[in-house]
């Protein structure tokens, strides 16, 4: 008599998948405001933009819906490695929520894509407790999701992410970057790392050249493990830059904002730069964690690369009217940010000139 194939011969497990839904149904409830409107089985996620009226209308009059998407790269195989899955979510809601922040934009929703060779409820369970715990952070709600076991497609213990975010800011407070100016300061937010970028040249460096183990120990760390330094969460911005745009609601005092992703300092500042504006930065004006000179002297690496590929300390960038300076560093120490004044707009070609 044949034997009867089965989806889960064919090494996708739909037991698993419901195994999984139940073990994430709290952290993902954990996230939800006033405004999901929580339908158990759902095929989508519900959000109300007015939820409570009154206060929609008094904050916004032309509101704009912000939309974007974005992956963690190659920061995935280095969690696989290390069967660590409790932070790399954070990753994933960093990178978007922080992308629409630069426009000015307060984060609303959250959704994940999660496509692995097997499906372990555990393990994805963990991967979605640190979305929904950066969802948290940043103030947003994770009304979706959608995991997919391909075992033809994806190794074993393979695993990729996507995100997806949307958000809300008023028409008349998108930050595009047209009133910057010559005289303006530039701030600079520290990093807690590497965030999620230059994956491809550090692995390179930490596990092919130097042939390092992600357990080991490296004392320029502060007794961190390469792993333990090469996982660290990109920091959410969300809740510091959200108050402090707030604050000043009725005055145009930010003049645009940058998050440092790929291609570092020197490829994205440029991005909110008018023509007729240069960003001359000072690289002895802020600390940098210790792994970027790691890998700078591991390469080595030439110096211009490393501000090419890595952020080098900055994960996000403002630059302000001149004369709030001071009381804008003051309002984003106060929000836990470590703050440095980084360099001033000259006149030039839409560049950044790093002294």
């Amino acid at each position: 008599m044949a034997e009867y194939l089965t989806y889960s011969k064919s090494g996708v497990n739909i037991d698993a998948n419901d195994e999984m839904v139940e073990r994430i149904r709290s952290s993902v409830q954990s996230t939800f405001g006033p405004r999901v409107i929580d339908l158990h089985g759902g095929f989508a996620g519900m959000f109300r933009l007015d939820y409570d009226e009154k206060i929609f209308k008094k904050t916004y009059k032309n509101p704009v819906l912000v939309a974007c998407t974005d992956g963690v790269g190659s920061k995935v195989l280095v969690a696989r490695d290390m069967k660590k899955f409790d932070t790399i979510g954070f990753d994933l809601v960093a990178m978007n929520v922080n992308d629409m922040l630069v426009l000015g934009a307060e984060p609303l929703f959250f959704l994940d894509y999660i496509a692995l060779n097997k499906l372990d409820p555990v393990k994805v369970a963990e991967l979605v407790e640190s979305i929904a715990a950066a969802c948290r952070v940043a103030n947003c709600s994770l009304i979706g999701g959608e995991t997919a076991e391909m075992p033809d497609v994806y190794k074993k213990e393979d695993f990729d992410m996507a995100g997806f975010a949307v958000g809300i800011v008023e028409k008349s407070r998108i930050l595009t970057g047209s009133k910057v100016q010559t005289g303006d300061i530039i701030l600079g937010l520290a990093s807690s790392g590497l965030h999620s970028n230059g994956y491809a040249l550090a692995r390179n460096i930490c596990f092919k050249k130097l042939g390092l183990k992600p357990d080991e120990v490296i004392p320029e760390f502060g007794g961190q493990t390469i792993g333990e330094a090469l996982l660290a969460p990109t920091k959410i911005y969300v809740r510091s830059i959200v108050k402090l745009l707030s604050h000043y609601r009725t005055k145009q005092v930010i003049h645009a904002m940058a998050h440092i992703t790929g291609s570092g300092l020197v490829g994205n500042i440029p991005r909110v730069l008018p023509a007729g504006c240069d960003a001359v930065l000072d690289k002895s004006a802020w600390k940098k964690h210790p792994i970027f000179d790691f890998l700078q002297t591991s390469g080595p690496v030439e110096e211009e690369e490393m501000f090419r590929v890595f952020n080098m300390g900055i994960g996000f960038v403002l630059i302000i009217s001149p004369d709030f300076a001071d009381s804008i560093i003051r309002q984003l120490s106060g929000s836990g940010e470590t703050v440095y004044k980084i360099g001033v707009i000259r006149q030039g070609n839409a560049s950044v000139i790093i002294k």
